[in-house]
């Protein structure tokens, strides 16, 4: 592959456009749109590969350029972490988004990176099996994306994380190696856990084109069922009530705004006789506060958190974050949070009984920079952390991702090992990297 050589930033992105149109043909290279800037900045082109090699191919074509690259899935989470220092090309998966095998049998599905989430589950649905993950907006969320964000919703609880999830993947290197994990590894990736490592990178090691997860059998019946706390100190001992009790729950959470009491749900998932000795259950902890049943809906309030593109620039300057927490603070977390807040910004939160939960602040920009600041010190000297998802540009400004702790200089390593030119979403992870 030759590499592309010219004088200036111009030249080089209008000789790398016509190389790649030899090699995804024409009417898959176009101009990007406003639409699709990336944390504010406008990329010069977006490039959309029919399969693996041509990505490769496209992509060791954009890296001897010297060009930054953002790999682009559904477009669902591109203001997560830092604003990149450079954006000059989209390169989209939505072209490799084919179920490549169904192992039913054996429970394990391979599936390229640009398929959606809800198109992966539906198939799954068809052999009563589904990929246990409830990511944000899954009718546009593709495979790759959500596991560049680490993005998984409350049935983590119940059957893991991602990262316990995805048992095999492909990753495209800058250079335009073609690593895969289990077999025959070439080149920069000896000796390390590709699966892991790329879960949760954001796109700035390699670009995803394919995973292999292992599934779970779909359950006969869920239900759901919410009931209100005292106050966030009584909202925490039944979380941990629960959570130390012998009920098979797969998801539990709490919500709590401002000006309202905080309210748990629990998700059974059983067959009907199960469900109800599992409630019958569930009721005895809860005495005397009574339970009721509610609707799947309650389980969207993560999603209602982070809003949609319509909500997105309209009305008051909001901001979210993401925190992770010791299930034992909770409480002080949300107490903390209500009196940062007080009456200057106005609050929601949903948080998992593991700890894992997002906050969405709204009103004076000022403010919630305080807020979030101040909040984020509170978090971190508890051992935990917080990051910011989305900031209105009228909100000071603050780093995405807080303290790094002592693994920066071990992660800058493996930066410079997988991409050393930082062809791949410069600046845009922890420490700038």
């Amino acid at each position: 592959m030759r590499e592309v050589a010219s004088t200036s930033p111009a030249a080089a992105i209008a000789e790398f456009a016509e190389a790649a149109r030899a090699i995804v043909s024409r009417e898959n290279v176009r101009a990007a749109t406003p639409q699709e800037s990336v944390a504010g900045l406008q990329p010069q082109l977006v490039v959309a590969p029919g399969d693996e090699q041509e990505l490769a191919r496209v992509l060791q074509l954009a890296n001897g350029a010297g060009l930054a690259v953002t790999p682009r899935g559904g477009g669902t989470k591109l203001a997560w972490g830092n604003p990149p220092r450079r954006a000059d090309v989209v390169l989209s998966t939505t072209r490799l988004n084919r179920i490549v095998e169904h192992a039913w049998a054996d429970l394990t599905v391979t599936v390229e990176a640009g398929c959606t989430m809800e198109t992966l589950q539906n198939a799954l649905a068809l052999h009563g099996q589904r990929l246990a993950l409830d990511p944000l907006w899954p009718d546009r969320a593709t495979v790759g994306g959500v596991l560049s964000t680490n993005d998984s919703g409350v049935l983590r609880l119940r059957f893991g994380a991602l990262r316990d999830l995805i048992i095999g993947i492909t990753l495209v290197l800058p250079d335009g190696t073609i690593a895969k994990s289990g077999g025959k590894v070439v080149k920069n990736v000896a000796g390390y856990d590709l699966p892991k490592l790329a879960t949760g990178a954001l796109g700035t090691l390699g670009v995803i084109t394919r995973a292999v997860f292992r599934l779970h059998p779909a359950p006969k019946e869920a239900r759901t069922i919410s009931f209100a706390a005292r106050d966030f100190a009584d909202a925490q001992r039944l979380l941990l009530a629960i959570q130390d009790s012998r009920l098979a729950h797969s998801a539990l959470q709490v919500r709590c705004a401002e000006n309202a009491a905080p309210h748990i749900d629990t998700l059974f998932e059983a067959t009907e006789a199960g469900l109800a000795a599992q409630i019958e259950q569930l009721r005895a902890i809860s005495v005397p506060t009574p339970v009721t049943e509610s609707g799947a809906d309650v389980w969207n309030a993560r999603q209602a958190i982070y809003g949609d593109d319509e909500s997105r620039g309209t009305g008051s300057p909001y901001a979210i974050a993401k925190i992770s927490i010791l299930p034992a603070h909770i409480a002080e977390t949300l107490s903390t949070l209500a009196s940062k807040c007080a009456s200057a910004v106005r609050w929601s939160t949903v948080i998992q009984a593991t700890g894992i939960g997002c906050i969405r602040l709204q009103g004076d920009a000022e403010r919630i920079g305080k807020v979030l600041a101040e909040l984020r010190t509170s978090i971190e000297q508890a051992g935990g952390s917080l990051t910011i998802a989305h900031r209105h540009s009228t909100i000071p400004s603050l780093d995405a991702w807080g303290a790094t702790g002592d693994a920066l200089p071990l992660m800058r390593v493996i930066k410079q090992q997988f991409d050393p030119a930082a062809t791949l979403n410069p600046g845009r992870f922890v420490g700038g990297i």
